[in-house]
């Protein structure tokens, strides 16, 4: 989703990543939700889609009274696996929280110590042309501020390798890192430079201006993201090698009024990445298309990739995509009226002391170091408005995942079954925590947890008892 800050953005969400929460929020990510919007959020960290699978969090638990329930929880590990998700639940939190707070500190220093204002003066020196200065500028910010995340997702891999979630090998993985740092530069440090010139032009109504351009940005990414999962990810039409699945996804096709053909269902070879499931639906009209990961369709049963398809197909049939766009377009308007007046009195505040050029034009913002200020004003109001985004997210996951299993009635024996049974297989592929703590589900889970969903799912029945469903009538 948008999610205020475009971080679906976007979305492996990373299923190669540690967690089932929003993706961390660090440093290079806020460059990246001004610069390309929903597209290279996404494919920047080798990714799908904004709307992905994921770990979708229902929002129904049986009643209190039910004590088989309770006793026998729908999403279960043995003892060993247990003990190893609880372990991995606390180093997701804590990298969680601390991805964000590190990029903070981040900015903060860069505009503390002199550094911002340091490469400012450099690039005045490589040239006399405003634009190069600007652009040798927002590049190297760009790349110092990736050097400052690899750490941390290194250490992050480092975890996601030791604990049989990612078989990705760091050339692999370094590869991915330089091929997302390579389009960050050749896309985001003109798009910055560009934001830059809008403040610059426009100080007191930039907020608004900025606001148009990141939305128009934000449209034009989600269409276009397809066109750039091929630099992270192999993919190759599924039905080359299922046909047989291509088959049945048609019959979910027809059934849900998604329109999509047979070419436009992919197979992506995942399984040199990570051992986690994954199928999804990106895209936006001539680019939208079914992909679905190598690691699913080799180890889950057919009638549970139906499911997820279904749940995927309810995103674009329930009009998600439009209303997180729509949703995360009116929270960039908040956002940016807010970060334009709290930026300034921090600019303001601080700005002779970091040695900030106040230009005549517009004050220490308009100076290139002083948009640093407002990266960081819109970092911190991102992290803070993150429970909010990811409320919003879980809304949507939960009635996607009501669509998906009443998708599959009548296609599968027992869709209950093959709800819980997926949830479980998806659960137990990334070792997620079957309890995991409430505060940090409503803070970081952008996909609720796998125990409320497959709770939700062994109880939902509609059809019993001749009731009807809440999107189909039989």
């Amino acid at each position: 989703m948008v999610e205020v800050e475009l971080d679906r953005m976007k979305r492996m969400h990373v299923y190669i990543r540690l967690s089932q929460k929003s993706i961390p929020k660090g440093v290079g990510r806020a460059l990246l939700i001004l610069c390309v919007a929903w597209a290279i959020a996404g494919v920047c960290v080798g990714v799908a889609p904004g709307i992905g699978w994921g770990r979708v969090h229902a929002q129904a638990s049986p009643s209190a009274g039910d004590a088989t329930a309770a006793q026998q929880p729908a999403y279960t590990l043995p003892p060993d696996e247990l003990a190893k998700a609880e372990a991995l639940e606390r180093i997701r939190t804590t990298l969680s929280f601390g991805d964000g707070i590190w990029g903070l500190v981040a900015l903060w220093a860069l505009l503390a110590t002199g550094v911002a204002a340091g490469i400012e003066a450099r690039g005045e020196r490589v040239s006399k042309r405003r634009w190069v200065q600007g652009l040798f500028f927002f590049a190297v910010l760009i790349v110092v501020l990736t050097l400052t995340e690899l750490p941390v997702g290194m250490y992050a891999h480092a975890v996601s390798r030791s604990y049989g979630i990612s078989v990705q090998g760091w050339g692999s993985w370094f590869g991915d890192q330089a091929k997302a740092l390579g389009l960050s530069l050749v896309l985001g440090a003109p798009v910055l430079l560009f934001f830059h010139w809008i403040v610059r032009v426009s100080p007191r109504r930039y907020w608004l201006w900025g606001w148009i351009a990141g939305v128009a940005l934000m449209l034009a990414g989600a269409f276009v993201e397809p066109l750039f999962e091929p630099l992270f990810n192999q993919y190759e039409p599924l039905e080359k090698t299922n046909p047989a699945l291509v088959a049945k996804l048609e019959k979910v096709v027809a059934r849900t009024g998604t329109r999509i053909p047979p070419e436009r269902m992919y197979l992506m070879k995942a399984s040199v990445k990570t051992n986690a499931f994954n199928a999804y639906v990106s895209g936006l009209g001539a680019t939208k298309r079914v992909v679905v990961w190598d690691t699913t369709a080799g180890r889950m049963p057919d009638d549970e990739i139906l499911f997820i398809f279904g749940h995927e197909s309810g995103h674009y049939v329930l009009k998600h995509i439009p209303k997180q766009m729509a949703l995360g377009a009116v929270g960039l308007f908040v956002l940016f009226w807010i970060c334009a007046r709290s930026g300034g009195w921090i600019a303001g505040r601080f700005g002779a002391r970091w040695r900030l050029l106040g230009r005549a034009e517009g004050g220490y913002l308009a100076s290139r170091a002083g948009f640093v200020v407002l990266l960081f004003v819109f970092s911190m109001a991102s992290f803070v408005t993150e429970p909010l985004a990811n409320a919003v997210s879980r809304h949507f996951e939960h009635e996607a995942d009501v669509y998906g299993q009443e998708a599959i009635h009548g296609l599968v024996p027992d869709p209950q079954k093959t709800a819980v049974a997926a949830f479980n297989a998806l659960g137990e592929a990334a070792l997620d925590d079957p309890f995991p703590n409430a505060f940090v589900v409503f803070w970081t889970y952008s996909h609720p947890s796998i125990q409320q969903r497959a709770t939700f799912a062994e109880h939902y029945n509609p059809w019993a008892n001749g009731g009807r469903g809440r999107f189909f009538k039989k």
